[in-house]
């Protein structure tokens, strides 16, 4: 029952605030936070947090930045494989700022750009019952699909924008979960996707439905209303529900179980009060 979450962890500095500042303007925040973040991190606690065992790999190494984010994970039940634990370097490093009255947010992250390694002893977990990977250490992200591909396990894919690596990644893709800025060379993510082998094609954008794609059906899902106060990590999250539901749930089902949790979290602000609510509910969880 465990999910393998390959991709980016950062140290999130979150603040909230008023108004989000305009350029050359100081303000004062009302609150403070930081956790780990990353799009296969938040996806990992997520899976944590509905019940299920995640295995994260990612970079996180010796800095001391890194156990800030070791520690996080640690602490909301996230088994955590650093895949470069010698990595001298400060740990991607991701400056928020969250409105009070509607949680939107700004984001400046420097990512994991730099990092150009090769992990060639990658050890993985017993049972896994799905993969996902969000390209942003691309060796690891080729080492984990090809993994799951030769054994079967279904692979998602966050493809949250275009990354070069995706040229060699989708045909190991059984599911592309893309945001509404997604685009290959101009086209739309559904066609030209599975012109490229990837059975399944997700595509979400914000509060409105979620559109879905095989090569025999298609459809839309609906996103339940709600009063968003943080919507920071919110697609993260529904990537994350939607791998720990792949095998339990069919489409469109699948994807109505990931809305329900991303709606928990936009209700909650700060990077993991929301957790709380989803381990007491479980969502309707089997």
């Amino acid at each position: 029952m465990t999910v393998l979450l390959a991709g980016l962890c950062t140290v999130d500095v979150v603040q909230r605030v008023d108004e989000l500042p305009a350029p050359g303007e100081k303000v004062q925040s009302l609150s403070v936070a930081v956790a780990a973040g990353g799009p296969a991190t938040n996806a990992a606690v997520t899976v944590a947090a509905l019940g299920g065992s995640a295995t994260l790999l990612t970079v996180l190494g010796a800095h001391p930045l890194a156990e800030l984010a070791r520690a996080d994970l640690v602490t909301h039940g996230v088994d955590v494989v650093d895949v470069l634990p010698e990595h001298a370097d400060p740990p991607a490093v991701s400056a928020v700022a969250v409105r009070e009255r509607d949680g939107e947010r700004t984001v400046v992250s420097h990512n994991a750009g730099g990092i150009r390694r090769h992990f060639p002893r990658l050890e993985f977990p017993e049972g896994v019952r799905t993969v996902l990977v969000d390209g942003h250490h691309p060796e690891l992200a080729l080492g984990v699909a090809r993994w799951a591909r030769e054994r079967g396990v279904p692979v998602v894919l966050d493809a949250g924008s275009w990354k070069p690596v995706l040229d060699e990644l989708l045909p190991l893709v059984d599911i592309a979960a893309c945001s509404a800025h997604f685009y290959i060379r101009g086209k739309a993510p559904g066609p030209s996707l599975h012109e490229r082998g990837v059975p399944t094609v997700i595509t979400t954008a914000g509060s409105g439905p979620v559109r879905w794609s095989t090569s025999t059906a298609s459809g839309e899902v609906s996103v339940p209303p709600v009063t968003a106060r943080d919507t920071l990590g919110a697609g993260d999250v529904w990537h994350g529900a939607l791998a720990y539901g792949v095998g339990q749930y069919e489409l469109p089902e699948l994807i109505g179980f990931a809305n329900e949790v991303a709606a928990e979290r936009v209700r909650h602000t700060g990077p993991r009060s929301w957790v709380t609510a989803v381990r007491h509910r479980r969502m309707g969880v089997r």
